[in-house]
């Protein structure tokens, strides 16, 4: 979403961030395990690098590819970087499949789409060097990139969608997401949510907490019961919803007006807000949250230059600067130790703290195998989600 965390470039780079920043198994962490065995097309991974081609065309989020590095970049290869702005995941995965890109920045909402759909080739990680023993343990081999034991993507960085409030409305701080699910919350009225189907996980993992029963394990394998629990908590919620947000800016202003004294958000939109009377916090149940990659088309016209940008981009300094630009946790870890700037915002966003991760589920896509090792039962997938969403709101 952003050179600096709270400059006028930050602002404008999440005025165009409107899905994405930006999975787990019933034992795991929330985080998940790439342990996934599923039915993809069976595509090879490059065995050995040769010529750069001259330039690279990348999809990206605002804010991760920019001028001063991309620049150095050419420098040092001799490959031109084209860069495409988008705005939602389904953008990503609609650019991706003309042909006419190498890479694309990846959410994980995006990212088994482009795998099952044979968009994208496993990584050979021997040839991107920058992938080593700095980049966080919690980032590698996740479910939503990492399948059959190859993986699919390159980390970049990850986030928690959290709860935010006003402290001058909201003073005791919540421990629970009940503030805003729960129709006889004290804030109805004044909740806000996130527009998107991928929304539907943020009501499963409420679930898993407070409906036991339904035997939901993972937010993002929901069988065709589950699916429906979550729509109905969906629709409850709405009764006491002020507005939804797809666009961050104006989930910003919605708060900083007042429209809004609670409801689910980024730590970059709460600093970038810029009054310290409004607060986050990650509550009890977990959250759901994204973690971005770097995912090489199956067909790239441009391998050598893709490979050698991932590579790039993932150096520490690189990648923190992506990380500050955009405002979330680095994936290469040695980036906060380069200064006392890059380690405030390592603190800020939780860079290295894996016990904080562990609460948060990322986006992944829903398919119909279940992601959750259930096989008595077929799973509800991304299309059946977008369909269920568009009745949440009448």
């Amino acid at each position: 979403m952003r050179n600096k965390i709270l400059t006028a470039s930050a602002m404008a780079a999440v005025a165009v961030l409107s899905l994405s920043a930006c999975s787990g198994t019933t034992e795991a962490p929330a985080g998940g395990s790439g342990e996934l065995q599923i039915d993809v097309p069976d595509i090879p991974m490059l065995e050995e690098l040769g010529d750069n081609e001259g330039e690279v065309n990348i999809v990206a989020w605002s804010g991760f590819v920019e001028t001063d590095w991309s620049d150095a970049f050419t420098e040092e290869t001799g490959c031109v970087v084209n860069r495409r702005v988008a705005g939602t995941s389904d953008e990503m995965v609609q650019l991706m499949r003309t042909g006419d890109y190498d890479l694309v920045s990846a959410s994980g909402d995006a990212s088994l789409r482009l795998i099952a759909g044979g968009d994208v080739q496993p990584l050979n990680l021997d040839l991107i060097p920058n992938f080593g023993d700095d980049i966080v343990e919690g980032m590698k081999g996740q479910i939503y990139d990492t399948i059959n034991g190859k993986s699919y993507g390159i980390p970049i960085g990850r986030g928690a969608n959290i709860l935010q409030y006003d402290s001058e409305v909201v003073t005791e701080e919540p421990t629970s997401w009940d503030v805003a699910w729960e129709k006889d919350s004290p804030y109805a009225g004044k909740i806000t949510a996130y527009d998107a189907p991928i929304y539907i996980a943020d009501a499963a993992v409420y679930l898993m907490t407070h409906e036991p029963d339904l035997g939901i394990t993972n937010p993002y394998a929901l069988d065709e019961e589950q699916l429906a629990a979550a729509i109905d908590l969906l629709k409850q919620q709405n009764s006491i919803i002020s507005e939804y947000w797809a666009d961050p800016v104006a989930q910003i202003t919605s708060f900083a007006g007042g429209t809004t004294v609670l409801g689910t958000s980024w730590e970059v939109l709460r600093k970038l807000t810029e009054d310290d009377r409004f607060k986050s916090v990650l509550p009890e149940e977990g959250s759901t949250g994204w973690s971005d990659a770097w995912m090489l088309a199956a067909e790239s016209k441009n391998p050598n230059c893709a490979y050698a940008w991932m590579d790039y981009a993932s150096s520490p300094e690189v990648n923190g600067a992506i990380a500050m630009n955009f405002g979330m946790a680095p994936a290469n870890a040695a980036f906060c130790e380069t200064g006392d700037e890059a380690q405030a915002h390592c603190d800020y966003y939780h860079a290295t703290d894996e016990e904080y991760f562990e609460k948060v589920w990322f986006w992944t896509t829903p398919i119909e195998q279940c992601i959750d090792g259930r096989t008595d039962v077929t799973c509800t997938n991304f299309q059946q989600w977008t369909d269920a969403w568009l009745t949440v709101k009448g």
